[in-house]
């Protein structure tokens, strides 16, 4: 499996090897023509209540990880576009919110970067 990266996609640096938006909404502001991605995986991202129950706290985000992580796990179809990307190469997941520590991109790499296959 090749590295698996995170990036806001705000940041506009080039996305490292195949680049997945993983927002279940597509980011505001954002052309979708200004945006290189390889594709939108609407379906990897936390269900709606779930984001909605989050709301971007960081004292409930070890909480939303075990959530999500549930949710992942009772969605392989979802996942298994990036597991088959990242078993060519390098993978970057591409998400909007402003915090960069406590969002599902990283709960979504590190779920991935587990043998979980």
């Amino acid at each position: 499996m090749g590295p698996i990266y995170v990036q806001r996609v705000y940041d506009h640096h080039p996305a490292r090897g195949a680049a997945f938006l993983v927002d279940r909404m597509w980011p505001r502001g954002v052309a979708k023509q200004d945006l290189r991605c390889d594709g939108w995986l609407r379906d990897v991202a936390p269900s709606t209540e779930l984001r909605r129950w989050f709301g971007h706290r960081p004292e409930r985000f070890a909480e939303f990880a075990r959530r999500y992580r549930a949710e992942l796990d009772a969605r392989p179809e979802a996942v298994r576009p990036l597991r088959e990307a990242a078993a060519r190469g390098p993978v970057t997941l591409l998400y909007s919110a402003r915090d960069t520590e406590h969002n599902q991109a990283v709960v979504l790499r590190d779920y991935l970067l587990e043998d979980r296959s």
